[in-house]
């Protein structure tokens, strides 16, 4: 066989993707397995979407090659999405682009951006396609501290030790993904002016603001913001949509032009019939959030039970769909998890592949039915 690319040697198989096929083992061997940990929404979009979507096929232009840009029609939606719910200004014709959902973005943007030897800024704990995709592209990852301590938020001063000299791209992600920390505008304001120091690209990835959080906020709140930052967002979580793969990127005109020469040479055009459906949910009214955060606000309840009963504590003033839990002093997370998948057959997420900070801590996905959230607390009492 011909030798694969070295690039394969920096990174593994993700995860996820490993251990459901253990997980799916379990379940053909016959083990019902319940699945909390992985944040894939199970309940469906809104009917609108779906309609959107159905009716679309029949058009003329549905089946047909898409603009790299997408639709007009959705760019507008995001543009008045944004302004409807974060307050902030977007130009739909040049600062933003639709994404095949939000992890494309990330290589997009490295892609746009990284030579091989460059580094890269990532917080430790955080989401694991960060690290890969800069490895990658032949850039080094740079991990920055997050802590319970310092409240998961990126101390400016411990930042400035680090040597900043190749660095060209940060990663930040409020809510916080795994911790569901909210991010200040105080810790967020002194990162736009770090990244204006030290000329660094500060991207902001925000999946979660409308997940138990009452005060959805976008970096672009902050002045300046959109001097030196980028914003990527989703409708995998907010609108129960993550296998239609729908994202987007904003900010300035000249990085949305950057990541199109590379967005138009790996795709060509997001199915018309998604965007049609995006473009419907993005004009959900907020009756949508509220009625959707009901049904979390009561599994959450459900899960902090369950992990007091595992022996964990955790932090209740979080957001987003995860509940980030500390295990005991002395336990290893990964054996932890293991136990509880093959004893008790109930799948969660060890912190450390989140990073060497997640040691210690395991993640509990809200997106599991009540009646088998409560089937786990009786496997565990």
């Amino acid at each position: 066989m011909s030798p694969v690319a070295r690039r394969l040697d920096t990174v593994e198989e993700y995860y996820f993707s490993k251990k459901l096929k253990e997980v799916r083992t379990l379940v053909s061997n016959g083990a019902a397995v319940i699945n909390l940990g992985i944040g894939s929404p199970d309940l469906p979009p809104h009917p609108s979407v779906l309609t959107a979507l159905e009716n679309s096929l029949s058009e003329p232009q549905a089946h047909k090659y898409q603009s790299y840009q997408g639709l007009p029609e959705l760019r507008h939606a995001i543009s008045s999405f944004y302004e409807k719910n974060y307050n902030v200004q977007i130009n739909a014709e040049n600062e933003i682009l639709p994404l095949m959902g939000s992890k494309e973005g990330i290589m997009h943007i490295s892609m746009a951006y990284l030579n091989e030897g460059d580094a890269v800024l990532i917080p430790n704990p955080g989401y694991p396609t960060y690290s890969s995709v800069t490895k990658l592209v032949g850039a080094t990852p740079i991990f920055y501290d997050l802590t319970a301590e310092k409240h998961w938020q990126p101390q400016i001063s411990a930042l400035e030790r680090l040597d900043l000299s190749r660095v060209k791209i940060m990663w930040v992600n409020y809510p916080h993904m795994p911790t569901g920390t909210l991010g200040s505008e105080q810790h967020l304001t002194a990162l736009i002016q770090f990244a204006k120091k030290h000329n660094i690209l500060l991207v902001n990835d925000n999946p979660y603001s409308f997940i138990l959080n009452d005060n959805p906020n976008s970096i672009f709140n902050i002045k300046g913001a959109k001097e030196v930052c980028l914003e990527l967002n989703s409708l995998s979580k907010s609108f129960n949509m993550a296998g239609w793969r729908v994202g987007m990127l904003l900010g300035a005109e000249q990085h949305i032009n950057n990541v199109i020469k590379v967005k138009s040479n790996m795709d060509s055009g997001m199915f018309y019939g998604v965007q049609k459906g995006a473009i419907a949910a993005l004009k959900s009214s907020n009756d949508w959030f509220t009625s959707l955060n009901e049904v979390y606000k009561k599994r959450r309840a459900l899960v902090w039970e369950l992990a007091t009963q595992l022996g964990c504590t955790f932090e209740p003033d979080t957001a987003g769909m995860f509940v980030w839990a500390k295990l005991s002093q002395g336990i290893d997370a990964e054996q932890f998890i293991d136990t509880l998948l093959i004893e008790k057959n109930i799948f969660v997420a060890p912190g450390t592949i989140f990073g060497s900070n997640g040691e210690g801590y395991i993640r509990f996905s809200l997106c599991a039915p009540i009646e088998d959230i409560n089937e786990a607390l009786k496997r565990t009492a």
